[in-house]
C-alpha cells in the first residue's frame, strides 16, 4: 500500500504539471508491482486483489497518458475517488484476510471429483433456453445482426425486453464445458461430443449477434474457469486462444460497419496516425475514467441508491410502472462512448462515501471467494470465481454490479449450483 501511495502521489503531481507520460508511467509501474506482490504471495494467477490492483490502477495509468483530445485534466475529487476505490478494496481485503487467518492462501490443484451428470444436464438446459431465446428474438425482430450491412448499432437493436437475458446466458456454457472435461468427462463418447457441440453453439450465438464483448466474455471466463480449477495455465494455450479470437474480433468489427475512419473519428487521437489496434483498446480503457470525471463535474445531486438498485427495477419490471426510477441522465464525454467504471453508479448515488463503502464491500466479497477457492467442491463455485475475476480485470469498463445481466448470470449459476449439489 505504501508503494501505491507514493506512486499515486507522484502520478497526481506529474498530471498537475502536465507531464502526462510520467504520470501514467508511475501508476502503471505501481500496478505491475502490486500484481506481482500478490502473485508471489499466493501463487494464484487469478488472485482477486492482484487482478483488481493490476487493472484498476493500470487502467488509470493508461488514461493518464492523455493520448486523445477527448481527455481533460481530472478534478481533485476524481483523483480522490479513484484513490478511495483502490484503498477501500485493498484495505478491507487485507484486514478481513488477517482477521480470518487466511492471509497467504496458496493455489492447490483440485482433487475432488464431482459428478459430471448434473453439469451435463445444466448445459443442456442453458443451451436450449439460450438458443430458443435467440431464435425468438430473430423471428420477432425480423433480422440477425451478422447479416445486416451498414448498421453500426445492429446489436443494440437486437433486444427483446426480458428475453435477451436468456439469449446472452449462452456465455456460461463454454465455462461449464471446461468444468465438465476437467472432472473427467463422461464414459459415453456421445455425451462428450454433445458437450463440445453445445459449447460451439453458445460461441456462435454472440457471433450472430455481432457482440464482440459477449464472445470475449465467453472465452475469457472459460479460460479463467480452467485456471481457477487447475491452478495453472499454459502460455501456449493463451496464445492459441488469442490467435483464434483476433480474426473473429476483426470480422465482427467489420460486420458492425465500424471501419477505421469511423472509429478514428470517434476516438479523436492527438496523433491521427495512431494505428487502430492501439487507439481502439486505448480509448476502451481510458475513456471510462474520463466519463467518471464528467460525472463528478456535472452531477447536480446524488440519487441515494436508486442507480445501484437498477437490477431490481429491471428484473422485477418495476421500471415499466415507475419510469422515474430509471430516468436519470448519464454523464459522458461522447455519445458513442458509453462505457463507465465499476464505481460510476456508487458515486452517482452517494458521492465519494459511496465509492469508499462499495469498494470495501467488493474487497470483502473478494476475500470470501479467495478463501474458499482451495476447498471448493461444487463445480459452479469455480465459474462464480471466474466471473468475479473477469469483473476485476474489467473493473475500469462498466458498472458490473448495478447491471441486471450480471445478477441474471449469478441467478443461473446459483440454480445450476443447487442442482449440482442436490444431485451429487
Amino acid at each position: 500500500m505504501l508503494v501505491y501511495c507514493i506512486c499515486y502521489a507522484a502520478g497526481y503531481l506529474m498530471a498537475r504539471l502536465g507531464q502526462y507520460y510520467l504520470s501514467g508511467a508511475s501508476l502503471m509501474l505501481a500496478a505491475v508491482y502490486l500484481y506481482w506482490h500478490e502473485y508471489r504471495r499466493t501463487g494464484n494467477l487469478l488472485q482477486l486483489r492482484g487482478l483488481f490492483s493490476a487493472f484498476w490502477v493500470g487502467g488509470q495509468g493508461v488514461a493518464c497518458l492523455k493520448l486523445s483530445r477527448l481527455q481533460t485534466d481530472w478534478s481533485p475529487m476524481t483523483w480522490f475517488c479513484f484513490f478511495l476505490a483502490f484503498a477501500g478494496f485493498w484495505c478491507s481485503f487485507g484486514l478481513i484476510s488477517r482477521t480470518a487467518g487466511d492471509e497467504g492462501i496458496s493455489m492447490r490443484r483440485r482433487r475432488e471429483r464431482s459428478s459430471v451428470r448434473p453439469l451435463y444436464y445444466s448445459m443442456i438446459a442453458v443451451t436450449a433456453v439460450s438458443a430458443a431465446a435467440f431464435l425468438f428474438e430473430a423471428i420477432y425482430l425480423g433480422f440477425v445482426p451478422l447479416f445486416l450491412r451498414g448498421v453500426p448499432h445492429a446489436y443494440s437493436a437486437f433486444h427483446v425486453t426480458g428475453v435477451h437475458y436468456l439469449t446472452v446466458s449462452c456465455v456460461l456454457v463454454p465455462s461449464m464445458a471446461v468444468l465438465f472435461f476437467q472432472q473427467g468427462g463422461s464414459r459415453r463418447p456421445a455425451r462428450n461430443t454433445a458437450v463440445v457441440v453445445m459449447a460451439v453453439i453458445c460461441l456462435v450465438i454472440p457471433i450472430l449477434c455481432v457482440s464482440r464483448f459477449q464472445l470475449i466474455f465467453a472465452v475469457a471466463t472459460a479460460l479463467f474457469t480452467y485456471i481457477a480449477y487447475t491452478g495453472r495455465v499454459r502460455f501456449r494455450t493463451v496464445l492459441i486462444l488469442a490467435a483464434a479470437m483476433l480474426p473473429l474480433y476483426v470480422i465482427l468489427t467489420i460486420a458492425r460497419s465500424h471501419d477505421v475512419t469511423y472509429l478514428n473519428g470517434i476516438f479523436e487521437m492527438k496523433n491521427p496516425a495512431t494505428p487502430i489496434f492501439i487507439s481502439q483498446p486505448y480509448i476502451y480503457i481510458a475513456n471510462n475514467y474520463e466519463n467518471f470525471n464528467c460525472l463528478v463535474e456535472a452531477l447536480p445531486a446524488h440519487t441515494f441508491g436508486i442507480r445501484m438498485m437498477f437490477p431490481v427495477w429491471a428484473l422485477t419490471g418495476m421500471k415499466f410502472f415507475f419510469p422515474y426510477l430509471i430516468s436519470f441522465p448519464i454523464y459522458i464525454d461522447k455519445e458513442e462512448l458509453t462505457t463507465l467504471t465499476m464505481f460510476y453508479d456508487a458515486y452517482y448515488d452517494f458521492g465519494a462515501a459511496g465509492v469508499a463503502v462499495f469498494s470495501c464491500m467488493l474487497g470483502a466479497a473478494a476475500v470470501w471467494l479467495d478463501s474458499r477457492l482451495k476447498r471448493m467442491k461444487n463445480p459452479m463455485g469455480f465459474l462464480l470465481y471466474a466471473h468475479f475475476a473477469f469483473y476485476m480485470v474489467l473493473s475500469f469498463f462498466t458498472t458490473w454490479f448495478s447491471n441486471p445481466t450480471t445478477w441474471f448470470y449469478f441467478a443461473v449459476m446459483g440454480l445450476a449450483a443447487f442442482y449440482c449439489y442436490w444431485v451429487s
